[in-house]
């Protein structure tokens, strides 16, 4: 496993994040934990996952879930860099999301109680809030610093400017801010190239990929007519509306003599300004094989078909659609 430094921070992450927004829902308790045991088994030392997950209001299934798996010890909670999120809405209440410094100071608490642990590394905005101040949210954040609930403090699903406004606050109370950026970006989605990826590099912030194969779209062919009818609509709609592009690349990658997903994956971590993409394994031969994108060197000439196929937005902003 090869890793690096999340963003400009001392801490080292693991060039693959472990999602787990499966385990609960898709994946069961029981096979959730071999596949936590086996990430921790192949060098993957990032784990992210947030209170929202589990599909049942305010349960938090799946921070239980880990929480159960950190509380069989063995040294798992000491080797993982765990991350999570608030925002979601949690309950029925109108406090019971965003992220006032009342629900952010609840929910951190809840979900330490369901982890089962002392603090969070990583806490993550889910979404920006345009209804509370930079002001109130940093008071809130610093506090659960300086008390030792969680370490560092990061962002997911923002604009640039957001994230412009959060690190001009928080560097005007002295106070690190953001280190990192957790977004969506894949082959066929490169929004974040305009002027996320560039405001995460003027700020020193790790760019954590998330549905880094755009729902298993980048995935390659269902095996089976069974795997095909548990496929999302949502993924069947985008493989529809991307047929065309879809078959080049397969074909594509049927000349490289990779598999599709592991190419889509290796397309990331050649980006500089790709911390990790987040894998979302719902077996343990899943995860296993993402690991060979690690290994997979993308030539020049493949990088330019790939463009060709998955046109980005033609660079950063503005160069990309002024003069």
């Amino acid at each position: 496993m090869d890793y690096i430094h999340l963003g400009r921070t001392g801490l080292m992450v693991s060039r693959l994040c472990l999602g787990t927004m499966n385990f609960g829902p898709r994946v069961s308790e029981q096979d959730s934990f071999k596949i936590m045991d086996r990430a921790l088994e192949l060098g993957i030392n990032f784990f992210d996952t947030a209170n929202t997950y589990g599909e049942q209001l305010g349960q938090g299934l799946t921070e239980q879930i880990i929480g159960r798996w950190l509380a069989q010890g063995g040294g798992r909670r000491e080797r993982i860099v765990l991350a999570t999120k608030v925002f979601g809405r949690m309950g029925e209440g109108v406090n019971d999301g965003r992220l006032s410094a009342y629900h952010i100071r609840r929910a951190v608490e809840d979900s330490l109680r369901r982890l089962q642990t002392d603090h969070i590394d990583l806490y993550q905005m889910h979404h920006f809030d345009p209804g509370t101040p930079w002001e109130e949210i940093w008071q809130a954040m610093e506090i659960l610093v300086q008390a030792g609930k969680v370490i560092y403090v990061g962002s997911s699903n923002f604009a640039a400017w957001n994230i412009a406004q959060a690190q001009a606050e928080a560097s005007r109370r002295n106070f690190m801010g953001l280190v990192c950026e957790q977004s969506l970006y894949n082959l066929s989605v490169r929004t974040v190239e305009l002027e996320v990826i560039p405001a995460c590099r003027n700020y020193g912030l790790g760019l954590i990929a998330w549905s880094p194969l755009a729902g298993g779209m980048l995935a390659g062919e269902p095996e089976d007519g069974d795997q095909m009818r548990r496929t999302s609509q949502r993924t069947r709609e985008r493989i529809e509306k991307h047929r065309q592009q879809r078959q080049a690349y397969l074909n594509l990658c049927r000349e490289l003599g990779e598999h599709p997903a592991e190419v889509a994956l290796a397309w990331l971590l050649h980006n500089p300004a790709v911390t990790a993409p987040i894998i979302g394994p719902r077996t343990q031969e899943q995860l296993e094989s993402s690991l060979h994108s690690l290994e997979i060197n993308l030539e020049e000439d493949t990088l330019r078909k790939l463009d060709e196929i998955w046109p980005g937005p033609g660079g950063e902003a503005p160069m990309a659609y002024a003069w």
